[in-house]
This record gives C-alpha cells, sequence and structure tokens, in this order.
C-alpha cells in the first residue's frame, strides 16, 4: 500500500458547512476508557455540541451513562456523520458500512488516512474528512478552541499572560 497521499480533502468553510448540515453522529470504535481520543471526543460532543450522538462498538453495552449500538445499521436514526476511531485495516470496511446505512459524511479521525474508504465513501456520495479531529474543528469553528483544547470562555487574539 502506498504511503502518498493523492486525496484532498474539504477546505475549512467546506468542513464549516458539513458540521452545519449535521444533527447526529455516530462514534465507531466508541471506548469506555478516559484516556481514548474517542471518550474526549464524545464527550466534548455530548456537552458542547447540538448534536445527537451514538456510540457504536460491538463489545461495550454502555458508556458515559448511553447505550453503545454493536453497529451502525443497529442505531435508532441514521447518523449524517461516522466519527472513525478504527485501525487503518479497518477503515475500508466501516466505509462501506456507512454506505449501507445512508450516512452523509464519512469522518477519519486525526492519525487515520486510507484512500480506499475515502474513495468508497466518495463513490457512494458522501462527503469525507480524514486526518481531522470533530472536536477540534466543532470547536475552532464555534469558539472553544483554546491552547489547551478547552474552552476558557474568552474570545481573544492575544495569549492570556500568567503571572
Amino acid at each position: 500500500m502506498s504511503t502518498q497521499r493523492t486525496w484532498v480533502g474539504p477546505s475549512a468553510p467546506e468542513r464549516l458547512g458539513i458540521l452545519r448540515g449535521t444533527r447526529s453522529i455516530a462514534i465507531v470504535g466508541m471506548s469506555d476508557k478516559p484516556s481514548r481520543a474517542s471518550y474526549f471526543v464524545a464527550t466534548y460532543l455530548q456537552s458542547s455540541s447540538p448534536y445527537r450522538v451514538y456510540f457504536v462498538n460491538p463489545v461495550l453495552d454502555e458508556v458515559l451513562g448511553q447505550k453503545v449500538y454493536p453497529s451502525l445499521a443497529e442505531l435508532p436514526e441514521v447518523p449524517d456523520l461516522v466519527d472513525v476511531f478504527r485501525k487503518d485495516a479497518d477503515l475500508p470496511g466501516v466505509a462501506r458500512e456507512a454506505v449501507a446505512v445512508g450516512a452523509k459524511t464519512l469522518w477519519l479521525q486525526l492519525g487515520s488516512w486510507n484512500e480506499e474508504a475515502a474513495a468508497i465513501a466518495e463513490d457512494a456520495g458522501l462527503a469525507v474528512v480524514m486526518d481531522q479531529c470533530v472536536k477540534i474543528e466543532h470547536a475552532r469553528f464555534h469558539g472553544g478552541l483554546h491552547l489547551a483544547g478547552f474552552n476558557t470562555g474568552v474570545i481573544s487574539s492575544k495569549r492570556q499572560v500568567l503571572a
């Protein structure tokens, strides 16, 4: 498999458009471990976004007090956006599953890049984002991104000086 990146993803305004058009997000590869990125993203999306958030992991029953579904097909609604936290070899299969359920967007998290998965999704009409974090992108577009990744409630172009 070639490591050369030939796929070109959506621009920042296009990613903003995707997030604005999204009402529901399925996190595939949800973890019950607070140290995992999927857990951190889930807590952010639940507390700081307008999205209905669903968790998908066939080996878990509940995370953050919420039911975890074994597959995208078993969710109570078709998710607009499928946010994927899975290893590279699993990504084409997740893309096929997202296509099969009728999702609008396949979003691969930071560090995830799979041109086969992107082609599967795009050929079926889905928008694709790779190597980006939904939490970071949402926060950046909505004034919640701080150096440490937390919403300070202060919007300023100046760095705060701590004495």
